[in-house]
């Protein structure tokens, strides 16, 4: 039976006391700390991926496993951020398309590690093709790599967040998911990071029993190695179409990283971060 005083719907405030000397809470910043726990971050060899995970490594992480395909990079990931950071680092050759590898791969970082706590799905490519033009093959290439590959790995680690009594996974989606960009061709990958997006929803609200909290975050022009192979003109097209008047860096992604693997989000689940300059809001 419905509460005479909920029946119409009306809205409850409970008062709280004031804040004292005896009620006050722990300082804030204590709860972005990752101490004791341990992160999996894919693509994390390079460019965003290293960025993501020196950031958690800097708030005390016990442990961080670098997943990617090429293992000069990845090994040399790996030593840089244990010999920064003091945490316990380990690099592991995966493709994030291979479902048996992913599961295998995991398997091998719970054993190692001793549990999962955090994983970032940042592993993913972009290729430009007009519409008519992209060959197929190419284009399940990209949906593979970058949506496939975040629901490999979201899966495959399932089982061990749901061992530890949660977690948190974060998805790369990017501002692609909500707006064509222009003027370059990139149809597979607007495509996927909005696959990636909805689905990293779905997660959400699938998993929220099991208290594995999944939210994403949407980059906008990020001024990577990779901008540098592009025409400067279509950069600078992308710069004066951004209200900030700039390329975000790397690190400007590491702040809201930390945010949701930390204990700071622990009732956001579901939502998506657009770090993007302004760029979506026009």
């Amino acid at each position: 039976m419905v509460p005479p005083s909920l029946a119409d719907d009306s809205i409850v405030s409970v008062a709280s006391p004031p804040l004292d000397a005896a009620t006050a809470v722990p300082s804030i910043f204590s709860q972005f700390s990752l101490a004791s726990q341990v992160a999996v971050v894919t693509g994390g060899a390079q460019g965003l991926g290293y960025a993501m995970a020196a950031s958690l490594c800097s708030a005390g992480l016990a442990g961080i496993a670098i997943l990617d395909l090429n293992p000069l990079v990845g090994g040399q990931a790996a030593m840089s951020l244990q010999k920064l950071y003091g945490t316990r680092a380990r690099f592991y050759t995966a493709d994030v398309t291979d479902e048996l590898v992913m599961k295998s791969v995991f398997a091998e970082i719970n054993d190692d590690f001793g549990g999962i706590d955090v994983v970032v799905c940042s592993a993913g490519i972009v290729e430009n093709y007009p519409a008519e033009e992209y060959p197929f093959s190419r284009f399940q290439r990209v949906l593979n790599i970058n949506l496939s590959g975040s629901f490999l790995s979201a899966q495959a680690a399932f089982p061990y967040l749901r061992a530890r009594g949660g977690g948190s996974i974060i998805f790369i989606g990017s501002m692609s998911g909500h707006i064509v960009n222009f003027p370059q061709c990139q149809i597979a990958y607007n495509a996927s990071k909005a696959g990636v997006i909805h689905m990293m929803k779905t997660f959400a609200a699938e998993w929220a029993k099991y208290k594995i909290r999944c939210n994403s975050i949407s980059p906008g022009y990020m001024r990577t190695e990779l901008v540098s192979s592009f025409d400067p003109n279509m950069v600078q097209h992308w710069i004066k179409s951004t209200p900030m008047g700039r390329m975000g860096l790397p690190d400007e992604l590491q702040g809201v990283a930390l945010w949701l693997a930390s204990k700071a989000s622990s009732f956001t689940t579901g939502a998506d971060i657009s770090v993007d300059g302004g760029y979506t809001t026009l």
